[in-house]
């Protein structure tokens, strides 16, 4: 007897023994919860994160051990704008001394300084303990601040800094996701509900999908451990494992409800082969295409990249292993309770009408509509030739908040504490005198320069041993501006010249302009390592799925042309003005620098999900001795509910992150959002049902389809 496929006995194992499999499931999730907790989170650090010449300064500043303290600054300014009443200010900011000082979480309090052109005052105030925690200790500073302001009502005194900064974004954007993941949840039960017509049977690809995510969860943090973990892992999770986690249970509920229909009692066995084997293919291609990643050399897109991996590898699992127990256990309990309506149309018999006119055009004139909806396409990708690239900043965040605002005064009154250039020497111990000297060299060349700040000399640090030095040095354009890079490139060019007295010296100029722009730099020299790896993988998965060069070869052009697609409509969205209304966001006139090949990667991924799960389906028509053109038809058609339902979840829970504020990952989104839309729509009803019915029998070249 032939042996059947491990999916099979996967599935035959966990109908026969379904308590088995639901308990060890349970006890899986809550020990991978239970050990990430207990472990946390090892997140990337500066020494890690950085490339190019600010990866060098961040490693420099980083071994020379510095104290690093939580800072806030207390800025006071006049309600209504303009020059400050001195005399009433410098009492608001001996108050503001005073009231500091009293206050335990504050370890020392500066001397109050006046803006040049006497609009505001600063008052520095350092606060005791571990900057990581400082907005859990903030309050308190706040409180007082509040409290001088309310004394002096033709005043405005606000905080920016370690924890005040913190605290304000946290809370705005930590909301932001809290109203994601409510709006996401109930968005995805209801279009399951639709899709299946009955309470139970729409809660489990749901329940499933958080399970994995949960799971992934507590995995990514003890992985975290051998490959620190980027801030945005734990959103990137959640995204791709409520998209995948919904879409493989669909698949296999989908095909058991079918087969059961048609009154087979090894339902569950004919979905493990069929639909089970589909999800471990499409599973597989996006774990090795999301392992592409890792060539980009830098350790945030190594974070995704396993992120996303392990969160997609346990929606497989739960696919494979509880998904079978659940559905044996419950049984015809699964389509209970019905919704009226709903379960009608959901059980609705006979073919389909609207799939095979939708499909029409591409069957009868296949040359017509593969030259039309290819075009239609191309246009779309046309503005992506003028993609640029750009690293976000606090110029991307939402001017409704309010330390963002608070930011934007600091910054005008007092330049040098806005945009800043972190140069680092780093130099053998008796070199320290010259070191130092070198520096301070660089600062008085910058005080005679229009590029830098002037409204405070920059003073230069050394480490403990007298090994590092370094002096921050600011100036007065915005991050992403280009007297902000002009600035940059000038102190890059001065600083071999000044060091070049130093013997041994090591050297190097950071902060967030040079990240953003070394950071952009590395990937644009990665991408084509990148992409040749996804696409080469493509071919390779395609062909040995189908045993066809032709399929390998098409679905690649498909999944290019629907990621160019995707990548038009984001320039022409996000690279302009007109929509910034519509998406509440404030153009840069850039993409974020590492979204392209994020989504270039996630998108491939995807795209194989539909891509082999449809042509599966063909296949399987074919095999029954339908000529390629009906095939077609009967392929498209019998996967549409699955295929439609499943495109619809990633949709609803992409457009959910396109509502975020941080620009980042409203781009995310609404570019995810828009290529599986294009992917489900225009492919697979006008490109991909044309090319196939041009090719004939050459879709399955080199090889053929058999009975």
């Amino acid at each position: 007897m032939k042996k059947r496929p491990a999916t099979v006995r996967m599935a035959r194992w966990s109908a026969a023994h379904p308590w088995s499999a639901i308990g060890l499931w349970t006890l899986f999730v809550f020990l991978c919860l239970a050990l990430g907790g207990a472990a946390g989170t090892d997140s990337i650090s500066d020494e890690e994160s950085g490339v190019g010449g600010s990866g060098r300064a961040g490693r420099i500043v980083a071994s020379g051990d510095f104290r690093t303290v939580a800072e806030e600054n207390v800025l006071i300014t006049a309600v209504r704008g303009g020059p400050l009443d001195v005399p009433v200010a410098r009492g608001a900011a001996k108050e503001v001394g005073r009231r500091m000082r009293a206050l335990p979480e504050v370890e020392s309090v500066g001397r109050a300084q006046t803006s040049p052109d006497a609009t505001a005052i600063l008052v520095p105030v350092t606060m005791k303990g571990d900057p990581e925690t400082a907005d859990a200790r903030v309050p308190a500073l706040l409180d007082q601040s509040a409290a001088v302001e309310q004394a002096h009502p033709g005043l405005r005194v606000e905080q920016v800094g370690t924890g005040s900064t913190a605290k304000g974004l946290t809370e705005t954007l930590g909301e932001d996701f809290r109203r994601a993941e409510f709006i996401s949840l109930p968005l995805t039960l209801v279009i399951m509900l639709v899709v299946f017509g009955a309470v139970i049977a729409a809660g489990v690809p749901v329940a499933l999908a958080l399970s994995s995510v949960a799971a992934a969860m507590g995995l990514s943090s003890l992985v975290s451990h051998l490959m620190p973990a980027t801030s945005a892992i734990g959103n990137v999770i959640l995204l791709m494992g409520m998209a995948v986690g919904v879409d493989y249970s669909l698949f296999y509920l989908k095909r058991e409800r079918e087969e059961r229909r048609r009154g087979r009692a090894d339902a569950i066995e004919i979905a493990a082969e069929t639909s089970g084997h589909t999800v471990v293919v499409s599973g597989s291609t996006v774990i090795v295409a999301m392992a592409g990643l890792y060539l980009a050399g830098e350790s945030t897109f190594s974070s995704l990249a396993t992120g996303s991996i392990i969160v997609v590898a346990v929606a497989v699992l739960a696919s494979l292993t509880v998904l079978p127990a659940l559905l044996a256990k419950l049984g015809r309990w699964v389509d209970r309770p019905r919704i009226p309506f709903l379960w009608r149309m959901t059980m609705r018999s006979g073919p389909s009408r609207v799939w095979p006119a939708l499909l029409r055009p591409a069957l009868s004139r296949p040359f017509a509509t593969l030259a039309v909806s290819v075009g239609a396409l191309l246009l779309l990708a046309l503005p992506a030739l003028d993609m640029r690239l750009k690293q976000p900043g606090s110029d991307d965040l939402s001017r409704d908040i309010p330390v963002v605002r608070a930011m934007d005064r600091l910054t005008a009154a007092f330049p040098s504490e806005g945009t800043i250039h972190q140069v680092a020497v780093r130099a053998p111990a008796e070199q320290a005198g010259q070191a130092r000297a070198a520096l301070n060299g660089l600062v008085q060349r910058a005080a005679q320069d229009r590029l830098f700040a002037h409204d405070r000399r920059p003073a230069v640090r050394a480490s403990a041993d007298g090994r590092v030095h370094t002096v921050d040095i600011g100036t007065p354009f915005s991050p992403k501006s280009d007297g902000a890079r002009e600035s940059l490139d000038t102190l890059r060019s001065w600083l071999p010249q000044a060091v070049s007295a130093v013997p041994g010296a090591e050297y190097g100029v950071g902060g967030k302009v040079a990240q953003g722009t070394d950071f952009t730099a590395h990937l644009e020299e990665r991408l084509p390592w990148v992409v040749g790896f996804v696409l080469l993988l493509t071919l390779a998965a395609m062909g040995a799925i189908f045993r066809s060069v032709a399929i390998a070869l098409s679905a690649t052009a498909l999944n290019l042309l629907s990621a160019a697609a995707s990548f038009g409509v984001l320039v022409a969205v996000f690279q302009n003005t007109w929509a910034e209304r519509l998406l509440d966001f404030r153009s840069s006139g850039a993409v974020v620098s590492w979204l392209p090949l994020f989504l270039f990667v996630v998108l491939f991924g995807l795209s194989m999900d539909y891509h082999v799960f449809v042509v599966s389906r063909i296949r399987e028509a074919a095999g029954t001795g339908l000529s390629t053109r009906d095939a077609v038809r009967e392929g498209i058609t019998r996967s549409a509910g699955v295929v439609t339902s499943a495109a619809i979840v990633m949709v609803g829970v992409f457009s959910v992150f396109g509502t975020l504020s941080m620009v980042e990952f409203k781009q995310l989104g609404v570019g995810l959002a828009v290529a599986i839309l294009i992917d489900a729509v225009v492919i697979r009803v006008f490109v991909l049902p044309a090319l196939m019915t041009v090719l004939g029998t050459w879709n399955w070249w080199p090889g053929r389809v058999e009975p």
